[in-house]
């Protein structure tokens, strides 16, 4: 049985318990469906719930922890309910909150009768950084200025619910709440379909709706998601979304504004962009107008705004509304506005600029929680009564410095849901964000939201940056809810073939990258793996071999000096060297450095990969984690062991990007940097290996190292039976095209790719610079002669190391003649007079 531990705390009201004791019949059963589940079952459940968020990568970053890496998406299995009866109050007080805000938006950049009429002081206004006097008279198209509003809930001790705070800027949770909802209904799902849940679906298919419709290219409207990049702290958010609406995920650098427009930079030039829901905060969205400092957005966006050209979600300026100073005046805004009081009180709040306010709160300054005007990472809200003395005094002469930078609002006590906690279910406050998006005529509010819970009985902040964890918010119905059409189906929209070939240049030269490091990365991995596998073989290997395998990992690396002109005690003892090799981050060129740049270019391209590929890439960094710990104590028995599992993965990620990746413009140019860059390496190889001149059993050992860390060892010694010999290994690795991995074939298959690429009618029958590139080096290598390529002349195999080095150069030009067409390398403008907007 699942263990309840926890009685109601007392003067605390349990969503899910009656004063008595009984269980709420809402709850019924649930919990009695959970009692009967068992412990153990339940806790499996739990952590499969755990690997699909992090196979899907749900994570959420925690800024306080420089360098840390992204924190996994902390799902709790024991969701939130609410009935429908009860959801139909809260649902028309949020409805009649977002057209209240609406209005009090259109308000404050238009005639601003709020203030004129003194129902506003003007300070409670001008004073907050969210006014952005640019944005006056800035209108979008139709009824509705606010698109998106969000709001935090809690229940209050007197039962009832209360509004903490309202999100307008870039409201986020959403994605989080839809993909919490995507595991529940997979890991409960019996639960979560006999308890008639309301769906999801039909917000969304709004929210794209709405946002399609805002343009004014209906026949083809392109609607792209801006993101701040994958530093953000719901940067995972940012893609799910853009993935589950069917829009390009765009970053800044992405867009330009030209010809009084905003187009997005793509692989056939420039697409007109008609409307951006923006993730990024609005004063840094224009650097020219707004933040001078910022490089989150487009120069020259507002102006375009201004001009009717393009539409933003929400507008730039909407911040303002975040203000608490104005939920002091929130009564008489909604009686001016609306006629009438709001049916969801807010918490009470004093603003501290105001005289009475602040002599009340100065006189019991303990008993409030203090925040700050403005939200940001500095700004957090404080309990006065949780600080030590010295704490108390410092923070009372900041708040007396500037008392108008301040508002107070006293600690509410939330109400506690069962949550399942190390093991047990025990009561945890909670707080409910709801969301809402503009409609015809109105507005459609996501029914339920996203639950916060608190690490602890008596947690006073509840917030993923304080580390809480979430929970799926279920409205209940009596019966099965109606199936939703398909076009209102819970599944993302597909993106048009034209927009499959528009893609943003930055994920298209990431893709590339990707290929490129992952590749690279394989390599590397291969050759140390021989590498150790030769140094602790039963047979040992001549000194001169030893030598030239690790010359090798430092030639292959670039990790300077290494062992080239080591003295004989490193290359005795080349543990510690290796070990840099494969896992010093620090260190370009490394196994861990390469394999870091490549999970960059992955998360920069999030949006494009299957859920299967974004497992495997968890794979790669797991395996990461655990190579770090297999290598700190030194080079162990079989060290190779210990390189498999980051092996397997990247053949994993390779076969899932030939078998299972739509073969677009994407996955070309993943497929071209994969052939490049394996020309490279094998090359490298080849050359490290076979040019040096050697004896001849020597040389049959090196050959045989080059063979199995090529993986063409087992088919060498089928195909010749015989001594390793220079002239019939090079026909394997160099010409044979029926060998995935000679050069020939990682040749043709570029020039195919290549060949494939968009191209100006004009030119479509001439040959491009990379494909002339390419051909020469196609040509090089089928023009080769074994017989000469194995010629010794003055110690070294001249003629073949000349033909490699060619090779290599002719694959540098391809890369950067892809690079230099195809890719956007331009820096965005900057502002050369410092505009101090929003700062």
């Amino acid at each position: 049985m699942v263990e309840f531990t926890y009685t109601p705390q007392p003067n605390i009201i349990d969503e899910a318990f009656a004063a008595d004791g009984e269980t709420k019949p809402h709850w019924q059963y649930l919990l009695d469906g959970l009692s009967a589940l068992g412990a153990d079952a339940f806790a499996d459940r739990h952590n499969k719930a755990q690997r699909i968020l992090r196979d899907d990568g749900a994570t959420y970053n925690i800024y306080s922890e420089q360098n840390a890496p992204d924190h996994a998406w902390k799902l709790d299995l024991v969701p939130s309910l609410i009935t429908s009866q009860e959801w139909g109050k809260i649902e028309a007080g949020l409805l009649e909150r977002s057209e209240l805000f609406n209005l009090f938006l259109k308000d404050i950049y238009g005639s601003r009768d709020l203030i004129r009429t003194g129902v506003i002081p003007p300070e409670a206004l001008f004073l907050h950084r969210g006014f952005l006097r640019p944005c006056q008279g800035v209108n979008l198209p139709g009824d509705h200025q606010l698109l998106l509003h969000s709001v935090d809930l809690v229940r209050a001790n007197d039962g009832n619910f209360c509004v903490l705070t309202d999100r307008t800027q870039s409201p986020s949770g959403a994605g989080y709440a839809l993909e919490n909802r995507t595991v529940m209904s997979r890991v409960l799902p019996s639960m979560f379909r006999d308890s008639h849940v309301h769906r999801l679906a039909q917000f969304f298919q709004k929210l794209r709706t709405k946002l399609t419709s805002l343009s004014a290219n209906q026949d083809q409207p392109r609607v792209v998601v801006l993101t701040p990049g994958t530093h953000n702290e719901a940067y995972f958010e940012h893609a799910y979304l853009a993935n589950y609406l069917g829009f390009h995920l765009v970053q800044s650098g992405d867009l330009i504004v030209r010809n009084g427009y905003v187009w997005m930079k793509s692989l056939d030039g420039l697409s007109r962009v008609d409307v951006i829901l923006r993730r990024v905060d609005d004063s840094y969205c224009d650097p020219v107008e707004l933040r001078g400092d910022s490089q989150l957005g487009v120069p020259n966006l507002l102006e375009v705004v201004r001009a009717g050209r393009v539409v933003i979600a929400n507008p730039l300026g909407s911040g303002v509304l975040e203000n608490p100073i104005f939920i002091k005046y929130l009564p008489a805004i909604s009686q001016a506005l609306l006629g009438r009081e709001l049916r969801l009180p807010s918490v009470v709040t004093h603003w501290l600029g105001d005289d009475h306010d602040y002599h009340k709160v100065k006189h019991s300054f303990d008993d409030w929680v203090i925040k700050p005007i403005y939200r940001g990472e500095l700004q957090k809200s404080v309990l006065v009564s949780q600080l030590s003395k010295a704490e108390r005094a410092s923070f009372l002469a900041k708040v007396q410095a500037k008392p108008e930078h301040f508002v107070a609002q006293p600690a509410v006590e939330t109400t506690h849901l069962p949550s399942y906690c190390d093991g047990v279910i025990a009561p945890r406050p909670a707080i409910m964000r709801s969301f809402s998006v503009a409609t015809e005529g109105s507005y459609t509010v996501m029914p339920g939201g996203l639950t916060r819970v608190g690490l602890s009985e008596r947690s006073f902040v509840i917030s993923n940056q304080a580390g809480a964890f979430s929970k799926d918010t279920w409205v209940i119905a009596s019966e099965p809810e109606r199936a939703a059409s398909a076009k209102g189906s819970e599944q993302p929209t597909p993106m048009r073939d034209a927009d499959l070939i528009s893609l943003p240049s930055r994920v298209v030269e990431n893709l590339f990258w990707m290929g490129r490091y992952a590749e690279r990365a394989e390599s590397l991995l291969r050759l140390l793996r021989t590498v150790f596998v030769l140094l602790n073989s039963e047979e040992p290997i001549s000194e001169v071999c030893r030598r030239q395998l690790l010359l090798s990992v430092t030639e292959m690396t670039s990790m300077l000096p290494g062992f080239k002109d080591a003295p004989e005690s490193l290359l005795n003892n080349p543990g510690d060297e290796l070990i840099a090799a494969v896992a010093d981050g620090n260190r370009m060129g490394s196994v861990r450095s390469t394999l870091n740049a490549m999970l960059y270019c992955s998360d920069e391209s999030k949006e494009l990969l299957s859920s299967d590929t974004l497992r495997v890439i968890n794979d790669i960094r797991d395996a990461l984690y655990a190579l770090d710990e297999d290598l700190a104590g030194g080079l162990a028995s079989a060290p190779e062991e210990a390189l498999d599992p980051l092996v397997t993965a990247l053949m994993a990620l390779s076969g899932l990007s030939q078998e299972s990746m739509l073969r677009g413009v994407g996955w070309r140019f993943m497929q071209i940097g994969r052939r490049l860059e394996r020309t490279v390496q094998t090359a490298a190889i080849i050359e490290s290996l076979i040019v040096p001149e050697v004896n001849e059993q020597d040389q049959s050992a090196l050959i045989q190292a080059l063979l199995q860390m090529l993986e063409n060892l087992i088919s060498y010694r089928r195909r010749y039976r015989a001594r390793m010999g220079v002239q019939s290994s090079l026909d394997l690795v160099m010409l044979d095209t029926s060998n995935p991995r000679s050069l020939l074939f990682q040749l043709e298959e570029l020039s195919k790719h290549l060949k494939e690429l968009p191209k100006l009618p004009e030119t479509r029958h001439e040959l491009a610079l990379e494909e002339r590139a390419a051909l020469q080096a196609e040509a090089l290598v089928k023009l080769s002669l074994l017989k000469e390529l194995s010629l010794r002349e003055e110690g070294q195999r001249k003629i073949l190391k000349n033909h490699l080095e060619q090779l290599t150069e002719l694959m540098g030009a391809v890369s950067r003649y892809v690079s230099d067409k195809y890719f956007d390398h331009k820096n965005s403008s900057q502002q050369l007079v410092r505009n101090t907007i929003g700062e």
